[in-house]
């Protein structure tokens, strides 16, 4: 125990206000590590708490054993958390800096980390998407703030972690993390140093699993009905069946019916039974429609879709109708405001708070327009309207529509061999002969 409650206290991952609190207190080397190993009533864990953590399988009313890690063998959850996991993985955060009551886009060190690479062996988006399906999967998505030292405010990246290596746990009013990583010593992480994304039914301390807890009997369902299919299939495709016949068979009969099943038992159960004497086959196992198999599947999809708050159509289920509308530009932006924006917001408060703790200069904020863009008509109509040129009031240049639309400003543009030169209210694209 001495030894590993002084790996607590040196690791070089341990934080700068973990190492201040540390300091303050008596024997506190050995009350972070009583606590991070849960050995006292504010750090341990309940069963239910434990059997999570470990991945132990929570049956169904179907009999099957539903994990994190089942649950994603159900395609329709795969399809869900993948959906959502990915849209936000590649959408960019944009970094702003507050003017007053105005706001401009910020230069600033930390988009790099954001966007392109958050630390070595980690791309942004993969990491992002590592801390969403840990969420959607788990109930919790954690990753943790990489520092120039340990006594550094300065974030110079940032790893996901795996769920199953980390504890939360409480010690008085103050939250502290227990990082159990697969190549190294344990050590306890601040909150300050953790990038925290709970789910719905957080207590302050974890979330519920939505696999487990809100879509388990839908996703118990799907699996005991893909095994069954996966049986049948294997056995044939064939149904049980019984031979009958109003006349009694005699001997001769008797032997060729024999025969004929023996044949085809050795053919696997393919090949056509030779029938006489009046025998004709009887079903005595429920088909696929009187079993609704088919049915219960294409309901535990919906189900499920419920539950990630996902249209059924943008996983590949039913028609192309969708509860958002049926234009590519609706769905787009129903599934950004009703889906991802729950998602979203809490993303960019946890950023907010732990990247710029005390100085509320910077702010980060989610660029969602690429997903609520409507089409290049609807657009366009409505930069007329912007620029005025639709008898309203302009409010925006046409620099600012460029701008928009990913295109140089004005300035930048050649023209002749000379610079070209736009009204303020000119639209993109309308440009004046040079001077």
């Amino acid at each position: 125990m001495t030894g590993q409650l002084l790996n607590l206290k040196k690791t070089p991952h341990t934080s700068r206000v973990l190492d201040s609190w540390m300091a303050g207190r008596d024997g506190a080397a050995e009350r972070v590590g009583i606590v991070a190993l849960g050995e006292n009533s504010s750090g341990s864990m309940s069963m239910g708490e434990l059997a999570n953590l470990l991945g132990a399988a929570h049956r169904s009313s179907s009999g099957a054993a539903v994990t994190a890690e089942t649950g994603m063998r159900v395609s329709a959850a795969y399809g869900c958390m993948s959906l959502v996991a990915g849209a936000i993985a590649t959408l960019p955060i944009g970094i702003y800096e507050r003017m007053g009551n105005e706001r401009d886009s910020a230069d600033h060190e930390y988009w790099w980390m954001l966007n392109e690479l958050a630390s070595d062996g980690w791309t942004a988006s993969a990491a992002w998407e590592a801390v969403m399906l840990s969420k959607l999967s788990h109930g919790d998505g954690f990753g943790e703030w990489l520092r120039a030292s340990p006594y550094s405010n300065r974030v110079i990246g940032w790893k996901p972690l795996k769920r199953q290596s980390v504890q939360p746990f409480k010690d008085g009013k103050s939250v502290y993390y227990r990082i159990s990583p697969d190549d190294g010593p344990s050590y306890v992480l601040d909150r300050a140093d953790v990038i925290h994304l709970p789910s719905l039914g957080f207590d302050g301390l974890t979330s519920p699993s939505p696999l487990t807890y809100a879509a388990l009997e839908a996703i118990g369902t799907a699996l005991a009905a893909q095994e069954y299919t996966g049986r049948f299939l294997a056995g044939g495709g064939n149904f049980d069946y019984a031979l009958k016949t109003a006349s009694k068979l005699d001997k001769p009969q008797l032997e060729q019916l024999k025969a004929s099943l023996i044949a085809r038992a050795q053919n696997g159960g393919r090949g056509p039974l030779i029938l006489s004497g009046g025998l004709e086959p009887a079903q005595i196992s429920v088909n696929s429609k009187d079993a609704e198999i088919l049915a219960t599947r294409l309901f535990t999809v919906e189900e499920i879709c419920r539950v990630f708050g996902v249209p059924p159509v943008m996983v590949g289920h039913g028609t192309a109708v969708s509860n958002y509308g049926t234009g590519v530009e609706q769905q787009g932006i129903g599934f950004t405001r009703y889906t991802l924006q729950r998602h979203l917001t809490p993303i960019q408060q946890e950023l907010n708070s732990k990247l710029w703790p005390v100085r509320q200069r910077y702010f980060v904020e989610y660029i969602t327009a690429a997903l609520e863009r409507g089409d290049l008509k609807a657009r366009y109509d409505a930069y007329r309207i912007a620029l005025g040129r639709a008898g309203e009031m302009p409010f925006m240049t046409a620099d600012e529509v460029r701008r928009r639309e990913n295109m140089p400003s004005n300035t930048n543009l050649k023209v002749n061999g000379g610079t070209s030169v736009e009204k303020p209210d000119q639209a993109p694209g309308e440009q004046q002969e040079a001077p």
